[in-house]
């Protein structure tokens, strides 16, 4: 079986038929071995380097933590959480992060190395031709919206844009663009040669219900692409322009390629700005994101018209920690950034709330005002618990004793998904202080609730790894060139028995016989979880051979797993000679001068072979 093909985690069978001979596995081998997993995936995750050697720290993107449990080891190029247990090699982790297929993962990878892949198969998997084909249609239909703007039937809308103050050079950077009235996108399609299934498929189109034919979802609007964070248009938001026209705004629906709650609009410009600034800004509306960014404020983004999501908030935390939400100020607004700061604290993000005043959102504020005033006002936003206690202000009548705890009620909820006790209470205490209420009845309920918040780390088996295997396990799967060396040894050790890792090495040790250059992959398949696990640990640990020079690693490793078999195997003889002596005791005491005789050559020839 082939190495890339078990690396992935998945059986032949299931791989034949999900790859179908594309792409052939020799490009993707070839392909994993120009791509450094390491870059890969510190465009999602924010990775440390761990000390001097090969390991990198970060949060983990497939579960929400406080504490960075997630670490990608360069020269093994693999990742472990040890958080959620998430783990593979650089085609697994694109397939988990953009929910695709193993051939769309090792199509994206080419991409990004620019490396073309071989000609493809006709006989690719229909999902990854169904994805290809919606990726396809938005592109064009991109496309044929900016040509409706940009030509006679466009004019209104090019109005309306210029008149929210939107340069046209800046509606082309954003992809705005307008629908007709309806035909010719879909005669478009049809002359493509796109099927009905695809049709349906893309969202762009819809099946009349009574069987007739098709026509446009969008007819007659603004629109807006919206792009995944690959930057790949995934879907589209249409505003309404004509008068009566509802909904004012329309998205496309769930696709094979649009998640809603998987996707944030203009992510994929955003992210390297909000990476740099150690924060997102997060408004409400499309306009206010393009009028942020053609301002020079880049870390701006939107929630695609839906309720703030916990898997957007996954999204941003790869980038940046800090979120500012910057919401219209009016009442829906208000209560959308209030939805919007329970995901972010259930996510663990640093939050802050901008309120700008005259009444005015986020594109109109900057436009009369400008960005460097903004900017002021952005970096001076309070923490998301003051603005929460104004609010609750303006709820409740905190003249009265009843009013002040029933805001203190409103804000409970936000204050619990604090994960650190110490900011819950400091943050609990100076609420109390602003509301004029008893801070130790306060700070009381808050211990009660922090109870049942107590976190539980798993626990971690007492048995400790010697120095020697760990070493030993390190060398084999880290340098393969030094298999040669080390297994056939290790193979014929009793001391190797004895090893709390002797379930992996017993694999090592069937997996060398067959095939040498076995990969970790190879080996992680044929484990049990516990001992997946516990492999994982040996390879990430911080404190062996500690150096990101991958030829002083080698001879490093060398070095210290021969002693480490001269050592195990100058323990057993040590062992062995102990145990003769006593059989020799035993044999004297019991008048058996004969055996005694025997086992005491046997002493002799073993001390004279050392």
């Amino acid at each position: 079986m082939d190495r890339a093909r078990r690396r992935v985690g998945l059986q032949p069978i299931a791989i034949h038929a999900l790859l179908n001979n594309n792409p052939p596995m020799d490009f993707a081998q070839h392909l994993k071995s120009q791509v450094d997993i390491v870059d890969v995936i510190g465009e999602r995750v924010r990775l440390k380097r761990a000390g001097a050697g090969p390991r990198f720290v970060g949060l983990c993107p497939f579960h929400t933590e406080k504490t960075g449990s997630f670490s990608v080891h360069s020269v093994m190029q693999i990742y472990k959480c040890f958080g959620c247990g998430a783990a593979g090699d650089v085609f697994k982790f694109v397939m988990e992060m953009d929910n695709c297929t193993f051939p769309e993962a090792v199509k994206l990878l080419a991409e990004r190395t620019g490396i073309p892949m071989p000609a493809r198969s006709e006989h690719s998997d229909r999902e990854s031709r169904l994805r290809e084909a919606v990726l396809r249609m938005n592109e064009m239909a991109l496309l044929h919206f900016r040509g409706v703007l940009m030509g006679g039937q466009g004019g209104e809308a090019r109005g309306y844009v210029e008149s929210r103050g939107v340069p046209m050079e800046t509606a082309e950077q954003f992809g705005i663009g307008m629908s007709d009235r309806g035909g010719p996108l879909l005669d478009r399609l049809r002359r493509e040669g796109f099927t009905e299934e695809h049709l349906e498929a893309s969202g762009l189109i819809i099946r009349r219900q009574d069987g007739s034919g098709f026509f446009e979802r969008f007819r007659g609007r603004l629109m807006f692409p919206i792009h995944n964070e690959s930057g790949k248009v995934a879907g589209f938001a249409g505003r309404a322009m004509a008068k009566g026209d509802e909904p004012k705004y329309m998205n496309s629906p769930e696709t094979a390629v649009y998640r809603k709650s998987q996707i944030l609009y203009n992510l994929h410009r955003a992210k390297e700005s909000a990476r740099k600034a150690g924060r997102f800004i997060l408004v409400e509306g499309y306009m206010d994101v393009i009028g942020l960014s053609a301002a020079g404020i880049a870390e701006t983004v939107a929630s695609c018209g839906t309720a703030l999501t916990n898997g957007q908030v996954k999204l941003m935390r790869r980038f940046a920690d800090q979120v500012t939400v910057n919401f219209d100020p009016d009442t829906g607004g208000a209560r959308g950034a209030e939805k919007s700061i329970q995901v972010l604290l259930d996510e663990h993000a640093r939050v802050r709330v901008l309120e700008l005043d005259q009444d005015l959102d986020p594109d109109e504020y900057i436009k009369q005002h400008g960005a460097e005033t903004y900017l002021k006002l952005l970096d001076r936003a309070p923490n998301y618990y003051l603005w929460l206690a104004d609010q609750s202000r303006r709820k409740f009548d905190t003249t009265s004793t009843e009013g002040r705890m029933d805001a203190m009620r409103f804000l409970m909820p936000s204050i619990q998904r604090i994960p650190d006790k110490i900011e819950r209470a400091a943050v609990a205490g100076d609420l109390a202080s602003y509301l004029g209420v008893e801070r130790g009845l306060i700070l009381e309920q808050f211990k009660r609730a922090a109870i049942d918040r107590r976190e539980q780390s798993p626990r971690q088996s007492s048995q400790p790894l010697s120095g020697a295997e760990r070493i030993l396990l390190n060398a084999v799967m880290q340098h393969p060139s030094l298999r040669a060396e080390i297994v056939p040894q290790l193979a014929v050790s009793v001391a190797a028995q004895q090893f709390r890792t002797r379930r992996i090495f017993e694999i090592i040790f069937q997996l060398y016989d067959q095939q040498p250059d076995f990969s970790f992959g190879d080996l992680e398949g044929r484990l049990e979880e516990a001992d997946k696990d516990l492999l994982s640990r040996v390879l990430f640990a911080d404190d062996i051979g500690e150096t990101n020079n991958l030829e002083e690693s080698r001879e490093w490793a060398r070095e210290n797993a021969l002693s480490s078999l001269r050592m195990l195997e100058k323990a057993a003889r040590e062992s062995t000679v102990a145990g003769l002596r006593q059989e020799i005791r035993q044999a004297e005491q019991r008048g058996d001068l004969a055996a005694a005789l025997t086992l005491t050559q046997e002493l002799d020839r073993l001390r004279k072979s050392g």
